[in-house]
């Protein structure tokens, strides 16, 4: 057995031992090898769409000219190389970078505003940049392509102006139907009454500018307001406190900029109010029929309607609109609840926009 033990290991076996030794050895070196490789091709913390957009990007170019032209390609290395590249940039598609026409290119190139642009689109522009620079771009394509064609306003058809801000690719008719907010407008509907109660208890006790009225023209033309500009008038809520709280319920009740206001709107016998366009076409106005006499009508974009008593309508005022009442003058005022809700088609992010946009304090 000692013998046995003291037998020399054979030559092939030593060699097997090495060759598989040596193979480790190499395996480990090609795995650290492409370890490093895949460290060195992750993106830079912050810039996720660096890799991205540096591909892209190049590939567009090589495709549209077969060649790189010099400068292009110099000025795009060193935006790719630039610190400043942030995820908003991948929102420009190729098409409307090739027209030079995407929403995002002043955004780019932080170019200024077309020199006849308003000094009100300026301000809008600049509160559009600081909101975006606290939150996100996510979202903001067409508020950001409405304000840019701020200038065009007057352009519009004559039937649809809004004279403040106009969001582009907003389908719009002069009437909705109820279907567009049918929970807002069934909660003020099962509220009417309360409501009558209390404008009637306000009205009794006269309108007067020291009791919270607002007289906006002849002929018994006057407004309760319960929100005026994005504010709440806290002592006419006070006095109103059920029309308060159902405001408060309301899902789409613009209660934050100063595009909304909610309020008791009252119209005398024998007024007519001269045609106008209201500020926006980002809300709809509801119109909650508390006092309706007969020969009462509102027409907008060239179509007639008449308020019904405890109903309500849904009007884009952005419509060119004409309020008469025509009735007696023993008839009593026409009055309405007017509240200010979103179109259905402004997306949330859109709103949280216009609300930092619009806000009362700016």
């Amino acid at each position: 057995m000692d013998s046995m033990n003291t037998l020399a290991v054979p030559p092939y076996v030593e060699l097997g031992v090495h060759s598989l030794s040596g193979l480790l050895w190499t395996l480990l070196l090609l795995f650290l090898w492409h370890c490093y490789r895949m460290g060195s091709d992750l993106p830079i913390p912050g810039h996720a769409h660096a890799g991205k957009l540096k591909s892209g990007s190049r590939r567009s170019i090589m495709s549209r000219s077969g060649s790189c032209d010099v400068t292009k390609c110099s000025a795009r290395s060193k935006l790719l190389r630039s610190d400043q590249i942030t995820p908003f940039i991948s929102m420009e598609t190729e098409e409307d970078e090739e027209q030079g026409q995407g929403y995002l290119t002043p955004v780019m190139s932080h170019a200024l505003f077309p020199a006849q642009a308003s000094a009100e689109a300026k301000k809008l522009y600049a509160a559009l940049q600081e909101y975006a620079k606290r939150y996100s771009w996510v979202g903001m394509g067409r508020i950001h392509k409405s304000l840019r064609e701020q200038v065009h306003l007057n352009d519009h058809s004559a039937i649809q102006k809004p004279h403040l801000f106009f969001l582009p690719d907003v389908p719009s008719v002069p009437f909705f139907p109820r279907d567009a907010h049918r929970h807002d407008i069934e909660v003020l509907e099962a509220n009417y009454s309360v409501i009558l109660a209390e404008f009637k208890a306000v009205y009794q006790r006269g309108i007067d500018s020291k009791l919270g009225w607002t007289c906006v023209g002849p002929k018994g033309q006057a407004v309760f307001s319960l929100y005026s500009a994005g504010v709440s008038v806290a002592g006419n809520c006070r006095s109103s406190p059920c029309t308060y709280r159902t405001l408060l319920s309301l899902r789409t009740f613009i209660s934050s900029n100063s595009l909304g206001s909610a309020g008791f709107w009252l119209l005398g016998p024998g007024a007519t109010l001269s045609s106008s366009y209201g500020p926006t076409n980002t809300r709809l106005r509801c119109h909650l029929g508390l006092q309706t006499p007969s020969l009462c009508e509102l027409v907008v974009g060239g179509e007639p309607q008449c308020w019904s008593e405890g109903h309500c309508l849904l009007v884009d005022d952005s419509f060119l609109h004409t309020v008469s009442h025509k009735g007696s003058p023993d008839s009593g005022p026409r009055v309405i609840l007017s509240v200010d809700l979103w179109h259905p088609n402004v997306a949330a992010a859109e709103r949280q926009a216009l609300d930092f946009m619009f806000s009362p304090d700016l």
